[in-house]
């Protein structure tokens, strides 16, 4: 297995021989403006530049969308990726969201779920915000769905893929369930104003190790939109501080790493 961070939440992943596009956000630097409600507003998204020529992502065998926020699922996106490309989201109101926008070979994901011998299992327990925030109607329902994906495979590392959630012990159940290898998390810390975080910081880096202690951690979703508030640098520090940097990966844009 090898994941390429591409940005954001964008990641090329190799697994079984196959490549994975991972919620594509695709845009130009700057193209649209900050999230409104959230930490920084006034910066326009995305901060950074995508670090590969966009070709090389769209030759993906099939893309994996965890939800539809437009930082994982943009217009560039829509117009770029091929229609009858195999799409892979987490229910029927995404399936009909990106039927409408023309693509044609979708499928739901379930417990089931394959493409060829990989199998793909949707997360559970993943939330996209505080319980005070879902106790909002118009922020939960902005905040939405959100979930991550477990690729496995007989000959392949088991890759948890936990997508927008903050960490909860629900959470932390699906990860003990799983068991995996490799955790991808989205560790940015984005903020919603007077809401706090709607994904993973730096502590909750250090929960998935303390839950995990043999996987290696991936972070990811950083250093790329306006409400992201924790750096790579910082989240370096703190866990070299807390002795757990041999477990976690911080890649670049545009790096690769290898399990």
């Amino acid at each position: 297995m090898n994941i390429t961070q591409i940005r954001n939440a964008t990641q090329l992943i190799t697994y079984a021989g196959k490549r994975f596009l991972i919620d594509p956000m695709l845009a130009p630097k700057g193209t649209y403006p900050g999230f409104p409600g959230t930490a920084r507003a006034d910066i326009r998204n995305p901060m950074v530049d995508l670090p590969v020529d966009v070709q090389t992502l769209l030759d993906a065998d099939a893309v994996i969308v965890t939800h539809t926020h437009a930082d994982h699922w943009d217009q560039y996106a829509v117009e770029l990726i091929a229609k009858c490309k195999p799409i892979y989201v987490q229910n029927d109101s995404d399936a009909a969201l990106l039927r409408s926008q023309g693509f044609t070979n979708l499928t739901i994901m379930s417990g089931e779920t394959t493409y060829g011998d990989i199998r793909i299992v949707k997360t559970h327990g993943g939330q996209h915000g505080t319980d005070r925030a879902y106790a909002v109607p118009e922020l939960a329902e902005r905040l939405g769905e959100a979930c991550g994906v477990v690729f496995s495979h007989p000959d392949e590392k088991t890759l948890y893929i936990a997508g927008d959630t903050i960490w909860r012990e629900e959470v932390a159940a699906d990860l003990q369930k799983h068991q995996p290898d490799v955790v991808v998390l989205n560790a940015g810390y984005a903020h919603v104003i007077g809401f706090g975080p709607i994904i993973m910081g730096e502590q909750d880096v250090l929960n998935v190790h303390f839950q995990l202690p043999q996987a290696q951690l991936v972070a990811t979703h950083m250093e790329a939109l306006n409400h992201c508030l924790l750096t790579r640098r910082a989240l370096r520090e703190y866990v070299d501080a807390n002795e757990a940097g041999d477990a976690v990966s911080i890649p670049q844009d545009g790096e690769t790493v290898i399990f």
